[in-house]
């Protein structure tokens, strides 16, 4: 009950961390029958282009030793050794083809499905694996009933492909039985071809849903849920509330640094208790005012207290002062939109307090 309910509260699609650490740990989507599917198409490939050759050259061999005998004594050891390391080596020659097939093929589906990786802990010693009841649900888990039905599926399938597909040869071959043996072996080549096509196709079709099948089965036992979610972007993130109170720390540095640059301001801009703009203007500095620091409401009447403090004029444009406070940033130059307007108050100051311009 338990791990359906753990199922049940998956509901959120698997992210990329989790996805990429479950291969690292070599969970992947792997299909047996891809393998199976590429196997079968090297038999097939070995069948046509490999089998007909060797075996008429094995043939050629069996031949010679029963046609000419005396060339071939078995009187002494020696003698049973040649005449095994032939056979061997002819055996070898029709059946190596055979084995490389497979194995670049076995070799090429797995590579295709997932590069290979190794992945120490899959090999680790676990015991669970040597475990009796372990291997017990195993087998006959859920996992294990499905694996069986589908591989009795696929014979019960492919079986009655098969029986379908030679129906109609049926007596053909019972009646070649009874003909030339070069007859009978013709024969048998094209059933045995028409049974390997059939084959080749079920199991191209099997793999094509099992591949598909096994990849979204993959992707949804990785689901996770939302307390999953929520933990995974905490670690990747770092913990929201510390998170928060970095920003706070930040901010607050930046309103200190800002507040301790206002005594260097040539006039502040405000909006009575709202908003205020502290702003420095020195000739030989720029051809434009600077923001050296702005502020809303506790803030700004901070900014200008120490205004007061120093002597520097403040200016009371509400408009003004919310407009430059929405649009220009501390260290930056004010933009063209308002020369005119600060250049009228910096006019005033002019003639008010000629040497502070200085």
């Amino acid at each position: 009950m338990s791990d359906d309910q753990d199922k049940d509260s998956k509901t959120e699609s698997p992210s990329e961390k989790k996805m990429s650490d479950a291969i690292e740990k070599g969970n992947t989507p792997f299909s047996r029958e891809v393998t199976m599917f590429a196997s079968v198409v090297a038999i097939y490939i070995f069948i046509v282009f490999f089998l007909p050759e060797g075996f008429v050259t094995v043939a050629e061999s069996l031949k010679d030793i029963f046609e000419q005998p005396e060339a071939w004594r078995i009187d002494t050891a020696t003698d049973v050794v040649a005449l095994v390391s032939h056979l061997f080596w002819k055996a070898g020659a029709l059946l190596i083809p055979f084995f490389v097939l497979l194995i670049v093929f076995g070799i090429g589906s797995s590579i295709l499905q997932n590069l290979p990786s190794p992945v120490l802990d899959r090999i680790a010693p676990k015991m669970n694996r040597i475990s009796p009841v372990g291997g017990f649900k195993r087998i006959y888990g859920i996992q294990g009933l499905v694996e069986f039905a589908k591989a009795f599926a696929k014979v019960a399938v492919v079986s009655l492909i098969i029986v379908l597909t030679l129906w109609n040869d049926y007596y053909a071959t019972l009646d070649s039985m009874f003909s030339d043996p070069l007859t009978i072996f013709s024969t048998i080549s094209k059933d045995f071809n028409q049974i390997m096509v059939v084959i080749l196709i079920s199991t191209a079709v099997i793999a094509i849903a099992d591949f598909f099948w096994t990849r979204h089965h993959w992707y949804t036992e990785l689901r996770m849920t939302k307390q999953e979610v929520k933990e995974e972007l905490k670690q990747s993130q770092g913990d929201p509330i510390i998170r928060a109170r970095l920003r706070s720390i930040a901010r607050d540095r930046a309103r200190r640094r800002m507040i301790t640059s206002v005594p260097r301001a040539t006039l502040v801009i405000a909006n009575p208790t709202h908003y205020a703009v502290a702003l420095r203007y020195v000739r030989e500095e720029g051809d434009a005012p600077v923001v050296v620091a702005k502020g809303q409401d506790l803030v700004a009447l901070k900014i200008r207290e120490i205004a007061e403090e120093n002597g520097i004029p403040v200016f009371e444009d509400p408009p003004l002062a919310r407009s430059m406070f929405a649009q220009v940033s501390v260290d930056s130059v004010i933009p063209p939109v308002f020369y005119k307007a600060v250049a009228e108050l910096i006019h005033r100051i002019y003639a008010t307090q000629p040497k502070r311009m200085t």
